[in-house]
């Protein structure tokens, strides 16, 4: 169960905080896509995500070879109002908007997903 003890220290973490905003941003993503748009390796953003998912804040479905996560759909309403809310306000402001331009630019990006 999500908490604000367990929720707030888990957003302390700037790969965590990061991926929960394009999350808020942009419903499902890939491990690849994640690692493209944060530059960062895909064992450090699965160990992030594999916290996250273990908190109960975000789900995985896998698809083949591939784990897409997005933000639980049970997640309690004021954590998720507080992750769409952050996104929104800092969408212009780095790192979030780097992140997310990156995103755009990966060849990962529908309509052809995978995680080679």
């Amino acid at each position: 169960m999500v908490t604000v003890e367990n929720f707030f220290p888990l957003l302390a973490d700037p790969t965590r905080l990061r991926c929960l905003l394009l999350l808020a941003t942009e419903g499902e993503l890939c491990v690849c896509e994640l690692t493209h748009a944060l530059k960062e390796s895909q064992p450090k953003v699965s160990r992030h995500l594999a916290t996250l998912r273990e908190a109960g804040i975000v789900s995985d479905r896998r698809e083949g070879l591939w784990i897409h996560y997005r933000l639980n759909p049970d997640l309690p309403a004021w954590s998720r109002e507080i992750l769409t809310t952050a996104s929104q306000a800092n969408a212009a402001a780095k790192p979030l908007a780097q992140d997310r331009k990156r995103l755009r630019g990966a060849p990962t990006r529908p309509p052809v997903r995978c995680c080679a």
